[in-house]
């Protein structure tokens, strides 16, 4: 078992990687999506060799992807076929089950619904195109960029902030509905309500 930081330099298809969680804010793909689109020629090209997906070798010699869900899944509806990889650890030595155990373990694994339910590991989808939409990662979404909170380098944290805002507001449901949310989730964000969450920016409240 090796953990040792290898950039993988060669294309790994879309097709071929593991997603490590459920869900992703399917409009946050679309926000991607259109961002990719909006690139000439040249600057999709650079964008794909700047922006590795980080993922762990796993049984099977298959890439489990541990973060950038949002990007692969938008890249694939695009039509994009490959991306660049880089090789957090090899762990293609051992079973399944060790192997999700592990993973889990450190925390490279978010098995949760899109009602913010824990699910077995076993669970989880084998391809990007299977994730399902969770309106809250959305919202996490849309306040980071709102600057709400602070994007953190931990994997997951987004979900931790879907969740927050899931035990305290209504599921939008209509663009109108999200906006409203939106706005909500923005003023719960600098609460002392969410000064337990990774980067909370204390808003004075």
């Amino acid at each position: 078992m090796r953990h040792e930081f290898q950039p993988r330099l060669h294309p790994v298809p879309i097709a071929d990687l593991r997603p490590t969680q459920m869900t992703v804010g399917m409009r946050e793909v679309y926000r991607k999506r259109r961002e990719w689109r909006d690139m000439s020629a040249g600057e999709d090209a650079d964008f794909l060799g700047q922006h590795m997906l980080p993922g762990v070798l796993g049984p099977k010699g298959r890439c489990w992807i541990v973060d950038h869900h949002h990007l692969a899944l938008a890249l694939h509806k695009e039509g994009v076929k490959s991306v660049l990889v880089s090789t957090l650890a090899d762990l293609s030595d051992l079973g399944k089950d060790e192997f999700l155990t592990f993973m889990d373990n450190r925390n490279w694994l978010h098995p949760f619904n899109g009602d913010g339910e824990r699910r077995p590991a076993k669970d989880l989808p084998k391809r990007i195109w299977d994730l399902q939409d969770d309106p809250f990662r959305s919202l996490a979404g849309a306040v980071r960029e709102a600057g709400g909170f602070a994007k953190e380098s931990t994997p997951y944290t987004e979900f931790l902030w879907a969740d927050f805002y899931r035990r305290r507001l209504k599921r939008p449901e209509t663009d109108d509905d999200f906006d409203d949310a939106a706005e909500k989730a923005l003023k719960l964000s600098r609460s002392k309500d969410a000064r337990h969450l990774p980067g909370w920016v204390d808003g004075g409240k």
